[in-house]
């Protein structure tokens, strides 16, 4: 029997879905809730320890991101992963590999529009991936006509992830003794609370999983209980730079004046008398007035001394006489390596470039040698970013491809792994990049020409030297025979030689 939770469900029921036997335990890295169901006594399930855990984490990652030099790096890796030109998307769907036909591919194209129009990614795309980033886990609910179905999405709404989590019920379908098959049947669903998973015992309703689109970092902590976001690694050496630089300021502030330290000598006196000699001393020369802006008057705060004060110290016959000396300020205020230490190592907790930490380096355009290790480090990481961002697309166009009836669920499995995302890219450098690359081709192929055909094949330069695929040494071939028939259609007309002149 399907799940009829508030939401809907796609596809064949789970009785009749296939079920593979194997001795090993699937795994997932959604970091759901898992429970076992059935039994006399019922399910027990304990979501707030582990939701808790979740809201604690997502509302301390929303903190960090508000720190100026945590926020930095954010806004650079969301930059180089999100660029917005020309007024197109600034992500679109390839279907150069899927073996379909044309009128299918143009559905797919057409839902896939569709479906980054509901999400106004043109305009909110930039803060739905600052989002995901910082959360580490994206929720969508997919609201359709419930009357009309197959008219696909309506609207898709965000859902905060502090009220809402993934839970999967296993049941057992063998439990014979002495057999190694553990193969489960899962019901998948998701609890959501308006008010968040409270202490008051509040649990929130059941909503399908086909519903909801969900994605994350895929990185879980060391239990696998738990998903982490990419800031997790920052939060030790973020919370040292604010600590640091606290003490810092402290240090700076409590050391930065000269104070005075005056020597009184009080001969003889008793330590009462010396005592109250002292403090007439200090009343009589020490002068604190301070001017009070909210009622405009005079006040003396001589009672009270400060740790920035003067010092005031006894002497006792036999030493020295009164005696007012200074007392240095720090010496070592302009130091700030430690604090630039602990900069440098959030960044790089961050996976990105130290370089981009320092408003005075320069950024160098053009050949790649220019290009730094750290640089291409981050790209790669900006790359791997992208790829687990684009499952938010894939459930999203699964469930409108569905809906529509473009494609059944077998086959769109069959489909996903041939559909790929393309991410648009900075015009300007990655034009110089494919400039420079196509330089370096040609100046090789100008090196190498004179070998060809003695220890070098024209097919083998064509595809380790020029680096063209199949598919392009085909088009390419085409196109010369197109050009070479074209020009035997229409020879180049020879110019008529001006006549000689006559013999004289």
């Amino acid at each position: 029997m399907a799940i009829k939770l508030f939401g809907y469900k796609i596809g064949k029921d789970d009785v009749e879905a296939e079920q593979l036997k194997s001795f090993v335990t699937p795994t997932d890295d959604d970091a759901a809730v898992s429970i076992s169901g059935g039994g006399v006594y019922g399910t027990y399930m304990d979501l707030e320890g582990q939701i808790r855990s979740d809201a604690d984490l997502i509302k301390k990652y929303r903190e960090m991101a508000l720190q100026p030099e945590c926020d930095a790096a954010i806004e650079d890796i969301v930059n180089e992963s999100l660029v917005f030109e020309d007024g197109d998307y600034p992500v679109q769907i390839i279907l150069d590999k899927l073996e379909q036909p044309e009128s299918i591919k143009k559905k797919i194209r057409d839902e896939y529009h569709y479906v980054m129009k509901l999400l106004d990614f043109n305009n909110q795309g930039y803060d739905i991936f600052r989002r995901w980033y910082v959360d580490g886990r994206l929720y969508y609910h997919m609201v359709i006509d419930e009357k009309n179905p197959r008219s696909g999405l309506k609207e898709v709404r965000y859902i905060d992830p502090r009220k809402i989590r993934k839970v999967r019920e296993n049941k057992r379908t063998d439990n014979r003794p002495g057999t190694a098959d553990t193969s489960q049947r899962f019901h998948e669903y998701f609890i959501y609370s308006d008010k968040g998973f409270a202490r008051d015992g509040s649990q929130g309703i059941k909503i399908a999983v086909d519903s909801v689109c969900y994605t994350n970092s895929g990185i879980t902590d060391k239990d696998g209980k738990v998903i982490v976001s990419h800031l997790h690694k920052a939060i030790k050496p973020l919370n040292q730079l604010r600590m640091l630089e606290d003490a810092t300021v402290i240090y700076r502030i409590s050391r930065a004046p000269e104070r005075r330290i005056f020597y009184i000598d009080v001969g003889n006196l008793p330590k009462m008398k010396a005592e109250q000699y002292l403090r007439e001393i200090m009343q009589k020369y020490k002068n604190k007035l301070v001017y009070d802006a909210n009622t405009g008057e005079i006040r003396d705060d001589r009672r009270y001394q400060t740790m920035l004060e003067d010092f005031w110290l006894p002497r006792r016959e036999g030493g020295k006489g009164t005696e007012i000396t200074t007392l240095q300020g720090g010496q070592n205020l302009g130091e700030i390596e430690d604090v630039l230490y602990f900069q440098k190592k959030m960044f790089k907790s961050l996976n990105v470039p130290v370089s981009r930490l320092e408003s005075d380096s320069g950024f160098s355009l053009g050949r790649a040698s220019e290009i730094t290790r750290d640089e291409l480090k981050f790209g790669k990481f900006i790359a791997r970013l992208r790829l687990r961002f684009s499952h938010l697309f894939d459930k999203m166009l699964e469930t409108q491809l569905l809906l529509k009836g473009v494609c059944t669920r077998k086959e769109w499995e069959q489909m996903r792994e041939e559909i790929s995302y393309d991410f648009q890219s900075d015009a300007h450098f990655t034009e110089l990049k494919n400039v420079e690359i196509m330089k370096e081709r040609l100046g090789i192929l100008s090196d190498i020409d004179n070998y060809v055909g003695k220890y070098f094949s024209i097919g083998y330069v064509r595809k380790n030297i020029l680096q063209q695929s199949e598919d392009d040494i085909k088009e390419i071939d085409e196109q010369m025979e197109e050009e070479a028939a074209e020009a035997e259609d229409d020879p180049v007309e020879e110019p008529i030689p001006p006549p000689s002149p006559p013999p004289q």
